[in-house]
């Protein structure tokens, strides 16, 4: 987009992070040289140092920038900004030492310098990009540095763009109107026009920066004038499908017969490299974890028998990847009479139909739940029904991380089952992570979809990380 303030912003990035860079390193000599009483390995005086250093620095900041690190879809989102620095910061460490392989003399007076620098780099411009951040949010609160937009079309997705729009100084954006058909907007208090040209008309001096369009006219004319006048006027163009299942998965856009140029929508990012990375981390640490875990489900095994509640495991129908049925190993929790049973089948069973609404709004729980052995509570509240589940991963049925694997009735209800179906089904997910106890059905769904529709193999990680400190504080468990 044409806005002079994100060109002043990246450029105020771009000074900061070389400003943070130097500091960082001139307290790492300090620190190493001047306050360290320790022999050093090559007396290399501050100038000199300072010199080689400034010297090597531009390389540096070219590697923030091959990161993205100046692009505003990594340094508006904070999570993706850390990473992104963490990454750059240890790889200018490996091209600082790089260099000074290299060199026919040292460039460090210490061997604990690099390692100095590298903590404080990443610290000082993490510190400085923050401070940063306040300044330019503060900026917007007087109106400074806001990019001016026009959304065109009047659908639902319009309704919600101008809802995570609106509030400027949170998103740096300003509507300028709306140009669409219908008479309202909502409740937001945004200009309407009807024709593109009547907004022209009202607002000559604008000065756009960007049109976002959510919605095609029928007469192609009318599109191609709005394209037109943004590439005329050097305005960003964006186009939104009205339909929201768009945005869903991994979207690419690509030439198709090295011709057209189409836009290609995965229901999911797991796809290509990634299932194959994703198969091979369920083999190597599902097969560690089940080894690791043979002694425990021995065990258990044995109290099962000795308990005679039946058989050692519970084997039920549940559905994965491409809705494929298959059979789930569990510990035997539950009563024989009600294997196979849905929660509300159960308890109309056992003359408490009431039960099921209760379990349902209590996010599929119950404290004493009549279906469930007393060995059963145990080994649920620490979570050891689901030791045999390890096999359903080793032999491919379902993954360590995905979403839950439901029973066939419990998904034919939900119609985006077919999305959350696109990917093998897990032992732990984004959804038991997140206070399995305390949300609904709707919402678990909602936290499967985002999980198959955002996967990455990092997510997967925290996912497994969180679930093992779940584990241990015993939250979630049923």
């Amino acid at each position: 987009m044409k806005n002079n303030a994100s060109l002043v912003y990246n450029a105020c990035l771009i000074v900061g992070d070389f400003l943070a860079l130097v500091a960082a390193f001139v307290a790492a000599y300090i620190l190493r040289v001047k306050l360290d009483p320790r022999p050093l390995i090559e007396p290399i005086h501050a100038l000199p140092y300072l010199g080689i250093f400034l010297t090597v620095l531009p390389f540096w900041i070219l590697i923030f920038a091959l990161l993205g690190l100046y692009n505003s879809n990594i340094y508006e989102v904070r999570f993706r900004e850390f990473g992104r620095l963490l990454i750059g910061s240890f790889i200018g460490l490996l091209f600082l030492v790089f260099w000074n392989f290299l060199s026919s003399k040292p460039i460090f007076p210490a061997r604990l310098v690099p390692i100095y620098g590298f903590a404080l780099a990443f610290v000082f411009v993490v510190l400085y990009r923050n401070v940063a951040r306040m300044i330019r949010t503060e900026l917007f609160s007087y109106r400074i540095g806001l990019t001016r937009v026009l959304l065109v079309g009047n659908t639902n997705m319009t309704r919600e763009l101008i809802g995570s729009l609106i509030n400027s100084t949170r998103s740096g954006y300003r509507v300028m109107g709306v140009v669409g058909g219908k008479q309202s907007v909502g409740d937001y208090e945004v200009p309407l026009y009807t024709t593109f040209k009547q907004f022209l008309e009202a607002q000559p001096n604008a000065d756009l920066h960007g049109i976002i369009q959510t919605e095609l006219y029928a007469v192609e004319s009318r599109n191609a004038e709005i394209l037109t006048y943004a590439q005329e006027h050097h305005i960003g163009y964006r186009f939104v499908p009205g339909n929201s299942e768009l945005f869903v998965g991994n979207i690419e856009v690509e030439l198709f017969r090295s011709s057209v140029p189409v836009i290609t929508v995965h229901q999911t990012s797991l796809f290509g490299w990634g299932r194959i990375v994703k198969r091979l981390s369920d083999l190597l640490f599902g097969g560690i974890l089940l080894i690791v875990a043979s002694p425990i489900m021995f065990v258990v095994a044995l109290l099962n028998l000795v308990t005679g509640v039946g058989s050692v495991f519970f084997r039920q129908e549940r559905l994965t990847r491409f809705d494929q049925k298959f059979k789930v190993f569990k510990f035997r929790t539950q009563y024989k009479k009600y294997d196979g049973t849905t929660p509300e089948e159960a308890f109309e069973m056992m003359g408490k139909p009431e039960l099921a609404k209760k379990y349902r709004e209590n996010g599929d729980f119950l404290p004493n739940d009549p279906r469930v052995t007393p060995v059963g509570r145990f080994l649920r509240a620490i979570s050891l029904d689901e030791l045999p589940q390890l096999i359903n991963v080793v032999r491919g049925d379902i993954s360590l991380v995905g979403p839950r694997a439901l029973i066939p009735q419990e998904l034919a209800v939900y119609k985006k089952r077919h999305t959350i179906l696109s990917v093998k089904s897990g032992i732990t997910g984004l959804a038991q992570v997140s206070g399995r106890r305390n949300i609904g059905y709707e919402e678990r769904r909602t936290l499967d979809l985002y999980y198959v529709q955002n996967w990455s193999l990092r997510l997967d990680l925290i996912i497994m990380g969180k679930t093992i400190g779940a584990v241990f504080r015993r939250e979630g468990a049923k």
